[in-house]
């Protein structure tokens, strides 16, 4: 499908990012309900480098014409998409031009997949994976579906097309092949999501799980060893499946796939439990709750039109379920976008375009909905506070009012608003506490992140030096219409720091990049730590006063877990994966890192092959412990 005509930016005003140099990188621009996209092969032995191309998910370089991905503003020039707080009541949304104009999915933009892409993971090779959908030409890119255009006509063309049957909207889950579909239990029915699912307690063998000798027996002293490493066993769509999670509660790490959840004992790998579903995983929030209860969605069929409107509470210890209930669809266009689902406390929220909805974890009551008035939070982001990203109705699709709310998780009433400059919507939640955010503006092809205090005041704008393009992997996944703005990884805080890391520079004979600390109160670089020569490091989380960052591996050094302390310096190494298996590691088709209780996790984001002795042959998560 074409793009909308290009328009001119905005002049000037008040929190526009200013353009930065010739040859900034820009976000891509991927076509909606495309799945991400590798970023680079396993590293390999050193070779005369090709001329320099961004991976997938890392900004590319636009016309001079066009603002950049991250870049300082220019001298002389206002920073940011700052914008003043709402007028009217303490923590109450604005009202918009249309105030008293009922609310629909039309006069403001879907806040779907244009913005920032999807990022790969760790290790993501080059090829695509067998059996994914061939991406479109250069008149398929993305750019927001519904901008630009008579809404009531695509909607209704989009309505035709899936009351067709079409699957072209949503790829992953559909057009299995026959002998792919798993097959149905005695008394049960997969296309009656209703029903129960099934759990198997597991007999304690670890379906897929290897403890290998020789996997240790070339380790040498001071390397980890690897605990256990994981194989698939679950039979996938002809397009693979996407893996959710890791979620660790009660000794055991927890994931989704396709139509079923597993846990394992993190100490050894066996399989604890293992639960059916009739239908596929289709949303998972970031967190579980503190006594390890979870809320995943689940088609509400196994069709290609099939909704992800299912909820399902699981008990991670145990793996039993709990309430279950299909989110109630608010008007003729609800539940036309993928959800997204986000834990605070007990709270679960389940947000969707112009619509949201928040149900007590515990025993499934309904707290709250969609507010009444002109702004509608569409995503949240969880954890030690609740976020909610929230879009304002306006008369103008292409300059669309968003704002980032702190919500009280019981009533569902904001506590505070904050609204950027019209045209700035919000892309990612890179940290719940402190918060900060990071937006984006389609029209003008920029972005920024932004801090902001507890009390959702303006605290700084992060402002990289010249020549630093800022990165974060957020590839989990990918939807229709609809927006996660949590979980991204690759980036951390602390109160008064933020530390991200710089788009891997392939201009030498190995790729590399440095991490940068960024004073929360100024915006400003505080430190930078170079990654050790021809390595790349990623920011995982905070451990005490330190920083915990992954060091990728490469062809011929195996990764590892490393710390810098708060002052900079040199990485100092934590844990050091055994070169024995750093063909195993660097191999990873796609790869989220995890480091807890001592032990450094690598867990696969997604199963894909062209067969099915290769599909169970991928390793899926692969564990080191001291």
């Amino acid at each position: 499908m074409s793009q909308p005509p290009s328009q001119p930016p905005p002049q000037g005003g008040f929190g526009a990012p200013q353009e930065p140099p010739q040859g900034t990188p820009q976000p891509p621009r991927t076509p909606p309900g495309q799945p991400p996209q590798p970023s680079q092969p396993p590293a390999g032995p050193p070779q005369t480098p090709p001329p320099a191309a961004p991976a997938y998910g890392y900004p590319q370089t636009p016309p001079e014409s066009q603002a950049g991905y991250g870049y300082p503003q220019q001298p002389g020039q206002p920073p940011g998409p700052y914008g003043q707080q709402p007028p009217g009541p303490y923590g109450q949304p604005a009202p918009g031009p249309y105030g008293g104009q009922p609310p629909g999915p039309y006069g403001q933009p879907a806040p779907g997949p244009y913005g920032q892409q999807p990022q790969p993971g760790y290790g993501y090779p080059q090829q695509q994976y067998p059996g994914a959908p061939v991406p479109g030409g250069p008149g398929s890119g993305g750019g927001g579906f519904l901008r630009g255009r008579t809404g009531i006509v695509v909607a209704a063309a989009l309505a035709v097309a899936l009351a067709a049957g079409a699957g072209v909207w949503f790829v992953v889950g559909g057009g299995d092949d026959e002998e792919k579909k798993p097959v149905a239990e005695a008394g049960s029915d997969p296309k009656a999501p209703s029903e129960s699912p099934t759990v198997d307690e597991g007999d304690g063998a670890g379906d897929g799980r290897e403890v290998d000798d020789d996997l240790n027996a070339g380790r040498k002293e001071g390397e980890a060893k690897v605990a256990w490493l994981q194989k698939n066993d679950v039979d996938v769509p002809r397009n693979g499946a996407s893996v959710h999670g890791p979620w660790f509660a009660g000794g055991l790490v927890a994931k989704a796939m396709y139509r079923g959840v597993s846990a394992y004992s993190v100490t050894d790998g066996k399989q604890k439990w293992s639960l059916e579903l009739p239908a596929d995983v289709c949303a998972t929030p970031e967190s579980a709750t503190s006594d390890g209860k979870i809320v995943i969605g689940v088609k509400d069929g196994t069709t290609d039109r099939a909704n992800c409107s299912v909820l399902q509470m699981i008990d991670l210890t145990t793996g039993k379920t709990g309430w279950k209930k299909t989110v109630k669809k608010n008007g003729t266009w609800d539940l036309m976008s993928d959800i997204g689902l986000a834990i605070s406390g007990d709270t679960v929220t389940v947000g969707r375009t112009s619509n949201s909805n928040a149900y007590r974890v515990s025993d499934g009551k309904e707290l709250f909905g969609n507010p009444s008035g002109n702004c509608k939070p569409f995503a949240f982001a969880g954890g030690a506070k609740l976020i909610a990203a929230t879009s304002c109705r306006t008369d103008d699709v292409k300059n669309p009012q968003h704002q980032i709310q702190e919500i009280d998780p019981a009533t569902g009433k904001a506590r505070w608003t904050y609204q950027p400059k019209r045209g700035w919507e919000v892309d990612k939640v890179y940290s719940v506490e402190p918060l900060v955010v990071s937006f984006n503006h389609e029209e003008k092809k920029q972005w920024a992140i932004v801090a902001l205090t507890d009390a959702g005041k303006l605290r700084s704008q992060i402002t990289p030096a010249e020549g630093d393009t800022l990165t974060a992997d957020c590839g989990r996944g990918f939807s229709v219409f609809g927006k996660d703005i949590e979980g991204c990884s690759g980036v951390a805080a602390d109160a008064d720091t933020f530390y991200i890391a710089t788009k891997d520079d392939g201009s030498g004979t190995a790729r590399t990049n440095k991490v940068i600390a960024f004073g929360l109160d100024t915006g400003k670089p505080t430190w930078e730590a170079p990654a050790p020569e021809g390595r790349v490091l990623r920011p995982l989380r905070m451990e005490g006063d330190d920083l915990v960052l992954y060091m990728r591996p490469r062809y011929d050094a195996s990764g590892a877990i490393v710390t810098l302390p708060p002052t900079g310096g040199t990485p100092k190494t934590l844990l050091q994966h055994p070169e024995s298996v750093a063909r195993i590691e660097n191999g990873f088709f796609s790869a989220r890192i995890a480091y807890e209780d001592g032990r450094s996790f690598v867990f696969s984001e997604r199963v894909s092959a062209g067969n099915d002795k290769e599909e169970l042959e991928q390793t899926t998560l692969l564990v080191y412990s001291k």
